[in-house]
């Protein structure tokens, strides 16, 4: 086998440009401290800046095709390349950092993912569609502010590095990409109920053009909940920490 097609359903769009494949894995701050999973190593762009830099790397694949190439190309680290879905995947590590060009088909799903190992995650430097990028980057009052910005923005430190054109990649996607980074912050734990805490932002953001009073009704709230200012507002005016302190007051 000398190469690994992409497939349109696995959402594979296979980055070419060594220049930028290059950025990326130095753009990974922590890169000899902890366990790094690649996500989608596709043809290996980017694992073998990891094996030059001595990284402990485990990469993870629905494609079996592409781990295949992968154990064939380097024999020696074969044990590293694993057949398996990170969002049904148990890491078996404590803590470990993320990298990896995300299918763009699945990108939002492994951000869940990412938050719901966010005890275990230390960082994640990862290209994605620009739209995704922007979204996660925003802050409160801007339209495309959402349910991944103040989830991953109550627990991470994200940076926002550099657009990617469609040209570097086979197949060029329809969509501009960007590489960004997520630092984990000093947050262990949010000072309310962390699964509340979620529930009440993806239900205020799946009616972002209702107050908060109309979009949270299907949660039963008291009526002392009810009558709290923050109610008047819609979910994209509140920032990460007023959907916290929110959710604090209405547990």
């Amino acid at each position: 086998m000398s190469s690994v097609k992409p497939k349109k359903h696995l959402g594979q769009h296979f980055l070419k440009d060594e220049n930028i494949a290059f950025k990326i894995v130095e753009a990974l701050k922590n890169d000899a401290v902890l366990p790094l999973l690649e996500i989608g190593p596709g043809t290996g762009v980017l694992t073998k800046y990891l094996i030059q830099h001595e990284v402990d790397f485990y990469a993870l694949d629905v494609d079996k095709e592409s781990i295949e190439y992968l154990k064939n190309t380097y024999p020696t680290f074969g044990y590293r390349f694993i057949l398996q879905d990170y969002l049904k995947y148990d890491v078996p590590f404590d803590r470990f950092n993320v990298i990896g060009n995300f299918p763009y088909n699945i990108s939002s799903q492994l951000f869940f993912k990412i938050w719901d190992d966010r005890s275990k995650v230390d960082e994640v430097v990862c290209m994605i569609q620009k739209e995704v990028a922007d979204r996660i980057c925003a802050k409160h009052g801007n339209k495309t502010y959402g349910i991944l910005s103040v989830l991953l923005q109550a627990f991470f430190d994200i940076e926002y590095l550099f657009k990617v054109s469609p040209g570097v990649f086979n197949p060029p996607p329809k969509v501009q990409s960007a590489v960004i980074r997520l630092k984990r912050n000093e947050v262990t734990q949010l000072p309310c109920d962390e699964k509340r805490f979620k529930q009440v932002v993806k239900t205020g953001f799946g009616k972002r053009r209702k107050t908060l009073r109309n979009a949270l009704k299907d949660l039963n709230l008291s009526e002392s909940a009810k009558a709290l200012a923050e109610m008047d507002l819609r979910a994209e005016q509140l920032s990460v920490q007023d959907f916290i302190s929110l959710t604090e007051k209405i547990s």
